[in-house]
């Protein structure tokens, strides 16, 4: 038997356009240790908008086939940045969840069961995928459930993890009031980690405190720099995670924390602080160059990025599932996603819904049921 659906993939062409097209595809019997799943949830997270759009111009279209292709230019000045994927048709989307509609002879128990996977080109009808690259969904649970069931949870897992084997007892964050964001929140509430919320409206904060955040400070409050430093200084936070990226947002918070430890009796030193201080960029939401005020940070600091698949290798296949039975075990408390909006797969190609998923508004996430078509 064949399976037959439509994958949604991104080209950028030599001549600097960027395609975004809906492609047939098939697939035949799954191996014995694959499954095929029929797609019926996938979110639009950041990490997939960077491959879905690269560095295209969306104000700038070039041809449209509604429901079918959307081709948008790429300033000459960018294409050297995607030098290595000129002319390859990639498949888009991380993660997903769905409903699997055949499985080959070692993963026989999975058939007719919902699962939540990830592992690459989730924005499509059906896709053929190893067994021990899907988890079976806890009773009670949809696909909607389990379709951001291993990106932010796992990235706000390994936020802790990463925290507690580097020897930090609290934890900076920016910006704070996301999907992984409130995540976060509610595990560092339930492992008993102090955590300072960085946030960008009164609405975020309000949101935050909701679900029993104690730290939550407005980046565009004019006296947020005092007030980081207070907060750092009352956690003992040593290590930032930063999905900004681009501006000073960083260097304020290693600043705040040089400032807090300077605080303590005998800190000085003409060198700075000797207690070290770590900052993490794991996202790119500003992709403006990272302004560091390298002067008053003293010597006792770095900085570096965090990639989820990095941390996973790192830790391991047994730590790695442990974190995974985590997330499924609590999948609609701790771990719950939630979307503004839900579109089908061909919906992705409308110019309005492209330029609202590359705006990557903290609380507005897409979620997409091929179903809807």
């Amino acid at each position: 038997m064949a399976w037959t659906g439509r994958e949604l993939r991104s080209t950028i062409n030599e001549d600097g356009t960027l395609v975004l097209s809906l492609e047939q595809t098939e697939l035949t019997e799954p191996g014995d240790d694959e499954v095929i799943v029929r797609i019926e949830a996938t979110p639009l997270n950041p990490s997939d908008i960077g491959l879905l759009l690269g560095p295209a111009d969306l104000s700038r279209i070039v041809s449209d086939a509604p429901g079918a292709r959307i081709a948008f230019a790429v300033p000459p000045t960018r294409l050297a940045a995607v030098a290595g994927r000129l002319g390859v048709s990639l498949p888009v989307g991380n993660e997903g969840a769905g409903l699997v509609v055949a499985a080959g002879r070692n993963a026989a128990a999975l058939e007719g069961k919902r699962v939540g996977m990830s592992g690459g080109a989730m924005y499509a009808d059906y896709r053929r995928i190893g067994m021990h690259d899907v988890m079976l969904l806890p009773p009670g649970a949809n696909a909607a459930d389990g379709a951001s069931m291993f990106i932010n949870p796992l990235t706000a897992l390994g936020f802790v993890d990463t925290a507690r084997r580097e020897g930090h007892k609290a934890i900076v964050h920016a910006p704070a009031a996301s999907n992984l964001g409130q995540m976060l929140q509610r595990i560092c509430l339930a492992d008993g980690i102090a955590l300072v919320n960085i946030v960008r409206s009164e609405e975020q904060a309000a949101l935050l405190r909701g679900i029993g955040a104690t730290h939550v400070l407005n980046s565009k409050d004019e006296d947020f720099a005092a007030r980081l430093t207070d907060a750092v200084a009352q956690t003992g936070a040593t290590i930032a995670f930063d999905a900004i990226g681009g501006g000073k947002l960083g260097s304020d918070i290693l600043l705040a924390m040089e400032r807090a430890v300077a605080r303590r009796p005998g800190a000085y030193s003409r060198y700075g602080t000797a207690v070290f201080k770590q900052l993490y960029i794991y996202g790119s939401l500003d992709p403006a160059p990272i302004m560091l005020d390298r002067a008053p940070l003293g010597y006792a600091w770095s900085v570096s990025a965090w990639l989820l698949f990095h941390y996973l290798s790192k830790i391991g296949p047994d730590a790695a599932q442990r974190l995974r039975q985590r997330v499924a075990d609590e999948l609609t408390t701790t771990f719950a996603s939630h979307y503004t909006r839900t579109i089908g797969l061909a919906e992705v190609l409308r110019p309005e819904v492209l330029r609202a998923v590359e705006r990557k508004a903290t609380g507005e996430k897409f979620l997409i049921d091929p179903r809807q078509g």
